[in-house]
């Protein structure tokens, strides 16, 4: 397509002022798809500071962005005003240390975690990878700690790491989280199938009722963030939260690791992949209010509308 010059001059004084520019689907806090999540997860384990444009909500950029670098697929990375690449070129530079350079930052660690395999998980392995025609095993750890094994063939700059006779291979970025995990064989009411017991993941999202909040509010001692949209918001205020958008994400990521943090929606169910997000930032102490303002309406405080 041809681009308008108008949107071509926006699209220029965007990467102008920036350095590093994702353009993806959704933002970094709340990505729409899995490529973007994935670029999002590799940029926020190295930088605090970055921008990332949103193309769902602007259609205009969303075709723009693909004509401006003559690249097809989103999410596109630009550093310097220079187009780097979508998901799978950016995963490969985090892989082998050519985007730690691009943007400054030292080489990664790209030693072996120390892992352990029980027998029965290795038998299982062994059992899995007997058909596996020369394809090797694959471990992926997400910036949730949401682990997935899954087989291909290497491409020779995977990480590998080696316990009871199983090689597994893994990018940098796994490899530092996968560091003193176990990986076991679990038979359940839900299937069998292999388990991992991750020491380096934070604890797992809590639920809080409203009742409790309000009690936790009185003493001060949590922080509420509401990620509904603006109109929401204005709809129905909740005075004692503060408000997760694209200005606010930079300063919220960069509270204290321990503080303690609610996430609010409407009814609780996009409040929790937020909640999600900060866990996998590192954050141990998530929140998610069920039944969201809905129910502190409902239960608390009638004056606050239903919608």
């Amino acid at each position: 397509m041809n681009l308008d010059p108008a949107l071509r001059s926006r699209i220029d004084s965007l990467l102008q002022q920036n350095r590093i520019v994702l353009f993806m689907k959704g933002t970094r806090d709340a990505p729409r798809c899995g490529f973007s999540a994935g670029t999002v997860g590799i940029l926020n384990s190295l930088l605090d500071d970055y921008v990332s444009v949103d193309v769902l909500a602007d259609p205009d950029i969303r075709e723009g962005i693909k004509a401006y670098g003559n690249w097809p697929t989103i999410p596109q990375l630009y550093v310097d005003g220079e187009l780097i690449g979508g998901a799978d070129i950016v995963a490969g530079m985090a892989n082998n240390g050519e985007l730690h350079e691009l943007l400054g930052l030292p080489k990664p660690d790209r030693s072996p975690p120390d892992i352990t395999i029980t027998a029965a998980a290795a038998d299982a392995m062994r059992a899995g990878l007997a058909d596996s025609r020369g394809a090797s095993l694959h471990l992926s750890i997400d910036g949730r700690f949401q682990a997935q094994f899954y087989l291909r063939e290497a491409e020779g700059s995977e990480i590998r790491a080696t316990a009871s006779g199983i090689d597994i291979l893994m990018d940098v970025t796994t490899a530092q989280r996968a560091r003193g995990i176990v990986i076991d064989w679990v038979d359940s009411v839900q299937g069998s199938g292999l388990s991992i017991t991750n020491p380096n993941a934070p604890p797992a999202v809590q639920s809080l009722d409203v009742e409790r909040l309000k009690a936790r509010l009185e003493r001060g001692d949590i922080t509420v963030i509401d990620v509904r949209p603006a109109p929401d918001r204005a709809l129905a205020p909740f005075a004692a939260a503060q408000v997760l958008d694209e200005d606010s994400a930079p300063r919220l990521s960069a509270l204290p690791k321990d503080q303690p943090l609610a996430f609010l929606c409407h009814h609780g169910n996009s409040s929790r992949g937020a909640a999600e997000h900060f866990r996998g930032l590192g954050f141990r102490q998530v929140f998610n209010v069920e039944g969201g303002i809905d129910a502190w309406s409902r239960q608390i405080d009638s004056s606050i509308p239903r919608y």
